[in-house]
């Protein structure tokens, strides 16, 4: 498995899209591939947010997590978010999910940024909980049920 930075692929913008649109589509409005692709052009970045962090084997394309600025504006204090971390079903299980969040991580990092928050529908934190993302509380954000949690770099 190979880790790239979207700006390096902007050919997989399209797909990106397409795999946001399937599994997020229903929250909100702008979430249609062709909305989607727009947006995610604003993440075509190296040393700055937002960006997007891909996971590519032989080829194909088989995960994607980004990390962005606000992405709940209930939580004007929490600046950074890991976002869209997301993996193609034939790819689940093989730790694409948990190399993608150690990435953005690492990125995060490097560009200064001292804690990372995100949202999951999974209540118990599943995998974040695994990687010591730790709960600050659970909402309902835009009529979806999601737990809030934080990690200290």
């Amino acid at each position: 498995m190979q880790l790239f930075l979207l700006a390096e692929k902007p050919q997989a913008l399209p797909q990106i899209a397409t795999w946001y649109s399937d599994e997020w589509g229903y929250i909100g409005e702008g979430r249609s591939t062709v909305e989607l692709e727009l947006k995610l052009g604003d993440y075509l970045n190296h040393s700055k947010l937002p960006l997007i962090i891909l996971a590519q084997d032989e080829g194909k394309l088989m995960g994607a997590a980004q990390l962005r600025f606000h992405e709940m504006d209930i939580y004007l204090n929490r600046e950074h978010w890991l976002g869209g971390v997301y993996v193609a079903p034939a790819y689940r299980g093989m730790g694409v999910g948990k190399a993608l969040v150690e990435a953005v991580i690492e990125k995060a990092k490097l560009l200064g940024v001292n804690c990372i928050n995100l949202q999951t529908e999974d209540k118990s934190g599943g995998l974040y909980s695994a990687l010591g993302w730790q709960a600050v509380e659970q909402v309902n954000y835009h009529g979806v049920d999601v737990l809030v949690m934080e990690k200290q770099l």
